[in-house]
Order: C-alpha cells, then structure tokens, then sequence
C-alpha cells in the first residue's frame, strides 16, 4: 500500500520521496521459479513484470512481459526455462530517500514504467509510473 493513500491534506508533491509513494507490497519470485509460473502470476495479476530475489531478499534481476515473449518466439517451452535464463540483471532501482522529482526524469529517461525499490540492495518496495501520478494527485488535493 502506498503511504500517499492516507494523505488528509494538500502537500507540495516536489516534496514527496519514493517511500510514500511506492507499493509495500510485492509480489516477487525467485531465481529457482520457472518461466511458465511467472507468465501465469503475471497474466493472472495484471502485471508487467516481477522482480527476482534470491531468498535473503537481495534483488538479483527483474523478468518482464517482454523477456517472456522472447522465449516464446524463441520456441523456447517455459515451463521448461528457469527465470535466470530470461531475466534482466542489473535492473533499473531507487532507493526510498528519492524525490518524485528526481524518479519522474529517471522514468522518461530510461523508457521504464516500474522500477525495484532497494534498501541495502534488499527489495522492499516497487514504483510504477501511476503511483507517481497517484502521489501527485494525492498532495495536490486533485482528490480525495
């Protein structure tokens, strides 16, 4: 859940961090999670991509529609491919201390619609591009 959904009243959005704006709640997989349960969690739950964490939480890459739909053309069997042989290593993080500012250029410069948020290279949050539009609403008191 994002902090930006219990605002009560108008802030300067400038002044928003990642922390309020992230999601808490991730779902995630591991390196030995294979490609067909991914695509399923990813169908199933509408989203785009998953971030990988070894089991101490570190994030080690991030598998995405787009990985997923390589294998595929590839003629690769997913059920077969494990998420290491698809996913994006070294991904595209921020960290909780960033300003909405600083993560909105981030997001036009690198094309990128989400993005792992770490603490001590440990997942413990995700930013989409809509919770950046959320946040902003959200302290602008566009709504309530």
């Amino acid at each position: 859940m994002r902090q930006t959904e219990f605002f009560l009243k108008s802030c300067d959005p400038k002044t928003l961090t990642v922390g309020q704006l992230m999601q808490d709640a991730i779902t995630q997989c591991t390196t030995r999670t294979d490609a067909a349960t991914i695509a399923h969690l990813m169908t199933h739950r509408n989203f785009g991509s998953l971030p990988v964490v070894e089991d101490d939480g570190m994030l080690v890459g991030i598998v995405t529609e787009y990985d997923l739909l390589q294998a595929m053309i590839d003629g690769r069997d997913l059920r077969k491919i494990m998420v290491t042989e698809i996913m994006s290593i070294h991904p595209v993080t921020v960290t909780e201390d960033q300003t909405l500012a600083q993560v909105a250029d981030l997001f036009q410069d690198r094309y990128v619609t989400r993005v792992p948020v770490v603490r001590n290279k440990k997942l413990v949050g995700i930013l989409a591009r809509r919770d950046l539009l959320f946040g902003y609403m959200k302290a602008s008191q566009y709504w309530s």
